[in-house]
């Protein structure tokens, strides 16, 4: 399987459009359809896909519910697994690559006009370095030909750089665009240790498709997915530059800051190609970021009572909101998934606790649950001076936010035929 296996209810797009501006108006206009454009006026012989990653599209490409999928992403967690490696001739990646590197000849996009310019949002970097490979996702602003500058939050992938850096030396990377969406999923995962994220992807990959992850290799030694409809090659270099403004998940404008430049070394791709020209702030985005973390948030509240299913809001921009089904058997159970749900996403600032009667993907139904279940005075968990995330504009000078979590249970003292909908 590979990413374009995923696009067979995509709408073709064959009017020209631009890569300034182009594809994001014309995904906005049409109420953000899944769509390929085929006639990029920038990049004859190219073409470019936006809307694939939402949580209801993604489930049925791959043929599984959003509840299974969580779980199946809980598992793969614990069950990693090895990739295959194949040749790069073998790869379908290889199959065209680029005489003089010029990563301006992609359909890269400038989707926000309030961003910097151009932007890569949704490749993936797979570092090595010390004996250590991640997989992760950056932000890249295209500088020039050969350059990006990428916006390295403070996780892995910047601990690595900035270790290297001390040691006087660059880290080899490839950036990859348009894998299979299980390699996006799992690249997207967080952990608190070093978890080679291919591996998971792996796990995944056989599990669902019943074949293994086909890596091959890099001319500078860094392996990537064999089926990546582009691969990139190069270094983090000991360089910085700026990066930003973005808009930026929370649909607002991420700040301009010295980040690392990388250099690209060589650029290939496939056959007819098509490049995933992901729409920061959007419905993609938003899945992208929250189903990896689902699994962990359900874990956690399994700790302290059964967890049904989890789903991080696009009103709580897919990272800083969620809704967690319980099945409810001691009065405080909501409160302690509350605090168990907040433990496992920490970037999370609230948390709304529901029967099993309620569909947490439908905001009005969550609301409906609240105003008819949940009583302020008691219901209602606030937490101050706890760490904030980096994604929220309004967290305090010294990143401190407060959370707050809703039991929108019915209460174990009523009479629960009182309670349920006949709408």
């Amino acid at each position: 399987m590979a990413f374009r296996d995923h696009l067979a209810a995509a709408t073709i797009e064959k009017d020209a459009v631009s890569v300034i501006h182009g594809m994001w108006e014309h995904s906005r206009n049409n109420g953000h359809p899944l769509t390929i454009f085929e006639n990029i006026i920038e990049c004859p012989g190219q073409r470019a896909a936006v809307n694939l990653l939402t949580r209801e599209r993604l489930c049925a490409a791959i043929g599984i519910s959003p509840e299974d999928y969580i779980d199946t992403l809980g598992w793969a967690m614990v069950n990693p697994q090895q990739p295959q490696m194949i040749s790069p001739e073998e790869s379908p990646c290889f199959e065209n690559v680029q005489d003089e590197v010029d990563i301006t000849k992609l359909p890269i996009p400038h989707h926000w006009p309030q961003d910097r310019g151009r932007y890569v949002s949704a490749s993936v970097i797979i570092a090595e370095d010390n004996g250590v490979r991640n997989m992760s996702f950056h932000r890249q602003f295209v500088r020039d030909k050969n350059h990006l500058v990428v916006r390295l939050v403070p996780r892995h992938l910047r601990t690595m750089v900035m270790a290297a850096r001390e040691r006087g030396r660059k880290v080899k990377i490839a950036i990859v665009n348009a894998p299979d969406p299980v390699v996006l999923l799992a690249a997207a995962m967080s952990f608190d240790d070093n978890v080679d994220e291919l591996t998971i992807a792996a796990t995944l990959h056989q599990k669902l498709y019943g074949t293994p992850l086909n890596l091959t290799t890099m001319p500078n030694g860094i392996v990537a997915p064999a089926n990546s409809e582009y691969v990139m090659w190069g270094n983090i270099t000991m360089e910085d530059d700026d990066e930003g403004p973005y808009v930026d998940i929370t649909g607002t404008v991420d700040d301009v800051r010295q980040e690392p430049v990388i250099e690209i070394e060589g650029v290939a791709h496939r056959n007819n190609p098509i490049f995933h020209a992901l729409i920061p702030g959007e419905a993609e985005h938003k899945t992208l970021m929250g189903l990896p973390r689902s699994p962990t948030i359900k874990s956690a509240v399994n700790e302290v009572v059964e967890c049904l299913d989890v789903h991080l809001t696009e009103g709580g921009c897919g990272w800083l909101s969620a809704v967690v089904k319980i099945n409810k058997v001691h009065q405080d159970d909501p409160i302690k998934a509350i605090n168990a749900a907040l433990a496992g996403h920490r970037s999370m600032k609230m948390v709304t606790i529901v029967d099993p009667d309620v569909d947490i993907t439908d905001p009005v139904r969550v609301e409906w649950a609240m105003v008819t279940r949940w009583q302020p005075d008691v219901d209602t968990v606030i937490l101050s001076n706890q760490k904030g995330s980096s994604l929220d504009p309004s967290r305090n000078e010294d990143a401190t936010t407060s959370k707050v979590g809703f039991d929108a249970t019915i209460s174990l003292d009523k009479n629960p035929d009182d309670f349920h909908s006949v709408m």
